[in-house]
């Protein structure tokens, strides 16, 4: 496949994404010039994390209403695939590719940890390489990324399936006390109803290593390109 990695002044997880996608899955990946968007020949498009133009005014705000957030819109609208992690999915949510929007996290302050995720959709083309369920753990690290959506907007993403992964305990359960932001739901990641979007909080370019004590995100990727 052919990757193609958003990089916005202040993104900071773009190099450990081309390094994954290129140097340890062999994958034909580089990075999107902001100032010269093209993604035409793209067969995915990521979106990494960071802080894009420094968060001003809200996270992804700004990156969202660039040329390429317009690219990114419109490649999407073809049916491509576009995965946006952590301030990937703020972008995705700004750009309304994504229902909802990523607030501060509750308590309000910057979160760096390891936290457990479940499963809950595994026939996505960016899931299906995990198990029904399955407890995976990967890392986070944001200051908003508490998801919100009306309740009936979350009632529609609850009912069609669009919860990708949930945070809970290290046995599956799902509750308040393994909920780092706050999240309705304990929502971490979601995809649109076309199956081609996917917004994720965790890091699953920072958990492709046993050097990073992390091998679970590679699951990710390998359902992509499968």
């Amino acid at each position: 496949m052919k990757f193609g990695i958003c990089s916005f002044p202040g993104s900071n997880c773009d190099y450990d994404t081309l390094y994954v996608l290129k140097d340890l899955l062999g994958q034909d990946a580089k990075f999107i010039d902001v100032k010269n968007p093209q993604l035409l020949d793209f067969d995915c498009i990521i979106i990494p994390g960071g802080f894009s133009f420094g968060d001003y005014l809200r996270a992804g705000l700004i990156a969202a209403k660039t040329a390429l957030g317009q690219e990114i819109y419109n490649f999407a609208q073809r049916g491509k695939l576009v995965v946006g992690i952590c301030n990937g999915f703020q972008i995705l949510t700004e750009l309304k590719l994504l229902p909802g929007a990523l607030l501060k996290n509750d308590p309000p302050k910057f979160i760096c940890d390891a936290v457990y995720l479940r499963v809950e959709n595994n026939s996505s083309s960016f899931t299906k390489r995990y198990s029904q369920k399955e407890v995976i753990k990967m890392p986070i690290a944001h200051s908003q990324g508490r998801y919100f959506a009306t309740q009936e907007t979350l009632k529609e993403i609850e009912d069609n399936s669009l919860v990708l992964l949930r945070y809970c305990g290290p046995e599956g359960e799902i509750s308040k006390e393994f909920n780092p932001n706050g999240s309705l739901g304990n929502i971490a990641g979601i995809m649109n109803k076309e199956g081609n979007v996917f917004g994720l909080m965790p890091h699953p370019e920072r958990a492709c290593e046993d050097i990073l004590s992390f091998r679970d995100g590679l699951m990710i990727w390998h359902s992509i390109i499968s």
